[in-house]
This record gives structure tokens, sequence and C-alpha cells, in this order.
């Protein structure tokens, strides 16, 4: 009877193994010149990274082993992934600085994960503190998309905007977390009605829609954050005033 109850513990691991798997993929798929399949698989490596936490805490499965494990497979699937993914595609003609963007997305997403795991232990928080890795990832992936689908070739603004997004990972500026969501009677109708014109537009315009989804996420933490501060300077002012 017990190793039914063991083996339960496997399958959570299992869909975090297979996010690895996704982005080791997705590295071959870099190195071979073919990016478009190793955007793709980030975004199956997401997949597998949504999955592995919800089976868990439906099974009860939840473990420090994987918690670990999850974490480690982030750092390649959302962290080294993403940045090969960059420099092959366009860092390389860059130089150094090409070299530096790409580097600086993989330590700041390893700092972001390991300040996540040592802030929440095994709670799961209401907000995020700093772009998830791996909403970061699937931006720039997405960008690598469109800059294929387009045949754009001012490749700097690029570069630029993931050295953006790999700041937003460690800084202070706070992003919803949609796992805590309380879907009350009154407006479940409302979420209902908003996925099915989301992925409706999804299904039509799968990387021009998740762009601007991704886009307006990380610009709402931004410009929240802006408000704010901008508020708190107007106080200050103020205060001085008087």
């Amino acid at each position: 009877m017990k190793q039914p109850k063991q083996l339960i513990y496997v399958l959570p691991n299992l869909f975090t193994a297979g996010g690895i798997f996704s982005g080791m993929m997705s590295l071959v798929m870099s190195s071979s010149g073919k990016f478009e399949y190793a955007a793709w698989l980030i975004l199956l490596a997401l997949l597998f990274d949504g999955l592995d936490g919800r089976i868990a805490r439906l099974t009860k499965t939840t473990s420090k082993f994987g918690l670990e494990f999850d974490s480690l497979a982030d750092v390649i699937s959302f962290g080294v992934a993403p940045a090969m993914l960059l420099y092959q595609f366009c860092g390389v003609d860059y130089g150094r600085f090409g070299m530096v963007v790409s580097a600086l997305y993989v330590i700041f997403g390893a700092i972001r994960l390991a300040r996540f795991n040592v802030t929440t232990m095994e709670i799961e928080p209401s907000v995020f503190i700093g772009v998830p890795i791996p909403t970061a990832a699937v931006f720039v992936s997405i960008l690598i998309l469109l800059y294929e689908k387009y045949a754009l070739t001012m490749y700097l603004p690029l570069l630029l905007v993931a050295l953006f997004v790999s700041i937003l990972m460690v800084s202070n500026i706070r992003y919803p977390s949609f796992k805590k969501i309380d879907l009350q009677k009154a407006h479940f109708i409302k979420v209902l009605v908003a996925l099915v014109v989301a992925a409706s537009f999804v299904f039509i315009y799968p990387v021009e829609t998740l762009a601007l989804l991704i886009g307006g996420y990380l610009l709402f933490g931004v410009s929240r954050a802006s408000l704010y501060f901008f508020k708190q300077l107007l106080k200050k002012h103020e205060s001085n005033k008087e």
C-alpha cells in the first residue's frame, strides 16, 4: 500500500523534468539557428511549470525536494534557455554588449529565484516582488517570435528591452499574483467572459495577443510604482512647504 502513495510524489516532479527537457531542447534549437522552435519550447516549459505546482497541491504531494527541483528547472528553462536564444538570435552581432545582456538576464533571474525562495518559503504570495522569471522568459521569447514573423531587423531595441526586463526581475516593483484570485459568484461571469475573449484573440493572433498581454502586465507594475513614487514626492513637497 505504501508504494502507490510514494509513486504519486513522482508525478509533479515528472512535469518539472518535462520543463527541464523543454529548456534543453530550446538550447539545442537556439544553437542550430531554429529560433522559432526554441521560443515555442520555452512556452512549452511554461506549461510544464504551471502544471507541476498545481498537481502537487491537488495531490497534496508538495515537498522541499520538489520546491528545490522546480527552482533549478526554472534556472534552465527560463534563465539559460531564453538568454541563449537572445544571444544567438541577435546578441552575437553586438559583441560584448550582447554577451553582457544575456549574462545579466541569467544572473538577475537566478537572484530573483533565490530571493523568492528565501522570502516566501512554503507560503504562496499574493503579490510578486519583481517580475517572475517565467514571465520575463516568455516575454523575451514572444518578442523574438514577433521579430521572426515580421522580419524585423532593428535588434538593439530588443536587447535593451531584455535588459530592462532583467532589471525588473530584481526590482522591488510589485506585480499581482493570479494564483490566489478569489472568484466570487458576482465576478465569475465577468472573468469567464474575459477569459473567453482573451482565448479567442490568442487563437487568432497568438504571438501578438500574448505580447500585448504580457507587455501590459509588465507596464502595469512599472506605471503603478511610478505613480506611487510621484505621489510620495508630491507629499514630501507639500510637507516641506508647510
